[in-house]
């Protein structure tokens, strides 16, 4: 009996698991780290072999003939140099999922922008009566809907950690929202390779295939050729540009392939430039699906938006609370500061990636009124933008502090916006969790 062997027992190990045993095989999980008592209890459900607490045991993982690897394990991690040295392959929950399942894989990566429109592709077919699963980062397990579901199509948001260990995965519909820095403690610091990691999303994709991409974007435009891409390419930008098949123009977003669409855009649910790309990729994928106009939109019309991201949180005293906290990256935050209409109070810091601050430098001069550092090394922030002037307050603490202090600076008619530009994992379990956290304690104001 093959022994398949999982690193890692969140959301995507004990799917890739529970999958493994489905398909008979023998199964082995082991995550350095408490097992969430949830997952260990599907573990136990099926009866599958676990460790957790402890450093890997090489002789029950060593042994292994296909090791499956969380995405949050980065590939110089020991044990997988170990695994690599044994010459077993590595692969990700996303690859293994694909070979036991023939339903359409619509996938979507970019550095920001892509929660949003794989929700919103979800929400479109959803909408329409599609049979359809969200799995990726957000959703359920791929592997474990692919084992305990029946669905004709998965709409996928794909990380570049799991774009690394994908091999034979097919996309029939590969969506690129755009390209900007980010991971690259990831990536030897070295753009290119994270480059690489996104455009894998095109491969093994046919000319029967979609690539869908943002054509304004640099980085996609100059690499387009390097990658020897065989899908059909379908193209959009915010105004009619060349090659372009969606757009915006006067007032009317406009789809011209495979069939053609349009609707007023101020009939869009999502408002901001960064929203306008996000409904075109969406309506794209939808459209070349073979999703009636009607349903796209309607969905397109009626999105309600994605926690975390960009959320009103409250207003008290007349400032206003958003959670952005979603903005793990600098472009991320670059979006949510030209979407303020306001004076705005910034909130950032965390786990620094790699940074370079220089691409918000202009928005922060023109928008904001105060800085909040929240990271346990804030040394950083200090040396990019205090010499801005700006009133600056440094917390290394916690969130209640930070909104605090942020509360203090602002004013009547201003903005506080939590938009950090980094990781979570110095204070908080996750972007979740430092979101989550926000809004209690804005609401304990």
């Amino acid at each position: 009996m093959k022994r398949i062997v999982v690193l890692g027992a969140g959301e995507s190990g004990t799917g890739a698991a529970v999958l493994a045993k489905v398909k008979g095989f023998d199964v082995f999980v082991s995550d350095m780290k408490t097992i969430g008592s949830n997952y260990k209890a599907l573990l136990d459900q099926y009866d599958i072999s676990f460790e957790e607490d402890h450093p890997h045991t090489e002789e029950l993982i060593l042994n292994a003939d296909e090791v499956i690897k969380s995405p949050g394990i980065p590939n110089n991690a020991p044990m997988i140099l170990k695994i690599n040295e044994k010459n077993i392959p590595v692969i990700s929950e996303i690859e293994f999922a694909g070979r036991y399942t023939n339903a359409k894989m619509i996938c979507i990566t970019g550095s920001n922008g892509k929660t949003t429109t794989t929700s919103l592709i979800y929400h479109i077919f959803k909408s329409a009566g599609k049979n359809v699963g969200l799995a990726g980062n957000i959703g359920k397990s791929l592997a474990h809907q692919v084992a305990t579901e029946r669905h004709d199509y998965y709409i996928i948001e794909l990380s570049s950690f799991q774009l690394d260990n994908m091999y034979n995965f097919r996309a029939d519909i590969a969506v690129l929202m755009n390209i900007t820095p980010d991971h690259l403690d990831r990536y030897d610091f070295k753009m290119q390779n994270y480059i690489n990691a996104k455009f894998r999303i095109t491969q093994n994709q046919t000319p029967n295939d979609a690539f869908i991409f943002w054509n304004d974007d640099p980085i996609i435009k100059r690499e387009l050729d390097k990658h020897g891409i065989k899908a059909h390419l379908y193209p959009f930008s915010a105004t009619k540009e060349d090659h372009s098949i969606a757009y915006v123009d006067n007032g009317e977003v406009i789809i011209d392939e495979p069939i053609t669409f349009n609707m007023e855009q101020e009939e869009l649910a999502l408002t901001g430039q960064h929203n306008l790309y996000n409904s075109l990729a969406a309506g794209i994928s939808a459209n070349v699906s073979g999703i009636s106009k009607e349903y796209i939109r309607k969905a397109l019309a009626d999105f309600k938006g994605v926690e975390h991201r960009l959320e009103k949180v409250a207003s008290i005293a007349g400032i206003t609370f958003i959670n952005d906290s979603k903005a793990t990256n600098v472009n991320s935050c670059w979006y949510a500061l030209q979407s303020m209409t306001t004076k705005t109070v910034l909130i950032l810091g965390g786990k620094d990636k790699g940074n370079d601050y220089t691409e918000i430098e202009n928005l922060v001069r023109e928008k904001c009124v105060g800085l909040v550092y929240l990271g346990l090394h804030n040394e950083k922030l200090h040396t990019f933008f205090d010499p801005m002037g700006l009133p600056v307050t440094d917390i290394q603490t916690n969130m209640k502090d930070a909104v605090n202090a942020a509360y203090k600076m602002a004013q009547k008619g201003q903005t506080v916006l939590l938009s950090p530009c980094c990781a979570s994992f110095d204070l908080f379990k996750s972007y979740e969790d430092r979101g989550d956290q926000f809004k209690v304690c804005v609401r304990a104001l």
